[in-house]
């Protein structure tokens, strides 16, 4: 089993304000722990290319795209929302991760690897077609998704989305799209505070209340997923992997260690063995505690790995 690691200097250089939580050093923890760990012995190892204008008009509107190009700032910091602000790099940042999971997607399909991790930022579920939000700018994971179905000419794809907050802008992206299966689980009530009203027979949300642990995950994901994405048939599963959902991570209120990452990268890598040739792309999204996060990265890529 061959995995590829994909990350960019220039992800460093995205800076929100030491204050901030999406900040550089979680991209060190996680380089630390894959050191620590051995695995970065094994992982093929690329770096991350800048995404085009035309992968990112799959995902994204034209007048979108210009006003994140636009709105960079030559010094200092802008807010595109409350949580969401731009210094001179972040554009580039935001370009290489989104580069970063096309190529996953063109490594895989090649079959020059079977899956791969991208070890990015900044993030992307929360980045909706037109709108930047909850520290996102480019929809990382969709980008990739529309680059697997319009490039590589898949005809189904599904998306794993375990990070603590609903994938509301991957949802808002494929919400029309029936090539797409989004199984997005998420602590509820909690921001972007969407995602319980949903009806589509491809957007799976899973509502999890405050205090949820592995056990009763564990139970609601196998009780709701698994059977549908073997249904479904996916030629490639995506994962937004979000790591905030950890029981140490102070943002949120789930319970979930390093185990149960674990547990649903087996399950779902089992079902990719099965069904699409072992194709798995992994994109990082959240996850904000820097003495966990690499631990739980770890679990995730081993599982890759096999």
């Amino acid at each position: 089993m061959s995995v590829a690691l994909i990350y960019h200097p220039d992800c460093l250089l995205h800076d929100m304000g030491s204050e901030h939580p999406e900040q550089p050093a979680r991209l060190q923890a996680i380089e630390d722990e894959l050191i620590l760990s051995g695995l970065d012995k094994i992982l093929e190892k690329y770096l991350a290319p800048l995404v085009t204008r035309e992968q990112l008009l799959r995902a994204h509107n034209a007048t979108y795209i210009d006003l994140i190009f636009n709105s960079a700032p030559q010094k200092g910091h802008i807010a595109l929302d409350a949580d969401t602000w731009m210094n001179p790099n972040t554009l580039t940042a935001a370009l290489r991760a989104a580069g970063a999971a096309v190529y996953a997607v063109d490594l895989v399909m090649k079959g020059k690897v079977n899956a791969a991790f991208c070890n990015i930022r900044p993030p992307g579920h929360h980045a909706e077609k037109a709108r930047a939000m909850g520290f996102c700018f480019f929809n990382n994971i969709a980008v990739a998704v529309c680059h697997a179905l319009e490039h590589h000419k898949l005809k189904r794809v599904a998306i794993v989305d375990f990070d603590v907050h609903h994938g509301n802008g991957t949802e808002n992206i494929f919400q029309q799209d029936s090539r797409v299966l989004l199984c997005s689980s998420f602590e509820h009530p909690f921001y972007p505070f969407s995602g319980t009203q949903t009806k589509s027979d491809h957007i799976l949300n899973l509502p999890l209340p405050a205090g949820t642990g592995g056990k009763f995950f564990r139970k609601e994901i196998t009780k709701h997923w698994f059977e549908t994405i073997k249904k479904f048939n996916p030629e490639m599963i995506a994962f937004s992997a979000g790591f905030d959902a950890y029981k140490n991570d102070k943002l949120a209120d789930l319970l979930l260690d390093e185990e149960d990452y674990a547990w649903i990268t087996r399950e779902i890598k089992q079902i990719a063995d099965e069904i699409c040739q072992g194709r798995m792309v992994s994109v990082l999204e959240g996850g904000y505690a820097l003495d966990g996060i690499g631990r739980c990265v770890v679990a995730h890529v081993r599982e890759l790995l096999g």
